[in-house]
């Protein structure tokens, strides 16, 4: 499983890539390995604002359907609609191609509750 570095994760599976004032996110990679073959993905729309641990959409794969959660709080900017249409796009490459959603940062103090690339592969190897 890949967890690239210079990304930062939630214990809800969920990658976030800083850039500019604004959060991408998207599922990593052991969550698309834990919901099988991606078939449907319900997104916010733009414009709406979310707050930090509100579920904000779902992926759904053969094995279970998962909620998407907001690793932080702000406005959705964008939406990839790419990933809403054709969804096993995040089961091939869950960081780049699959991003979900863009949202401002309305507090940046809410990052620091998500992991590294090194503490979320410890989270994954001791979770139960």
């Amino acid at each position: 499983m890949e967890f690239p570095d210079e990304l930062k994760y939630s214990k809800e599976h969920i990658w976030v890539r800083i850039e500019h004032g604004t959060g991408v996110i998207g599922i990593t990679d052991f969550a698309q390995e834990e919901l099988g073959i991606i078939s449907g993905v319900e997104l916010p729309d733009e414009g709406d604002e979310v707050e930090q641990d509100d579920a904000v959409g779902s992926v759904e794969g053969h094995k279970t359907v998962a909620s998407l959660y907001a690793p932080f709080s702000g406005t959705v900017q964008s939406v990839n609609h790419e990933a809403i249409d054709t969804p096993e796009l995040l089961n091939d490459d869950p960081y780049d191609g699959a991003w979900l959603i863009e949202i401002t940062l309305d507090d940046p103090d809410e990052l620091k509750g998500l992991m590294s690339a090194e503490d979320y592969a410890d989270y994954i190897e001791n979770r139960d």
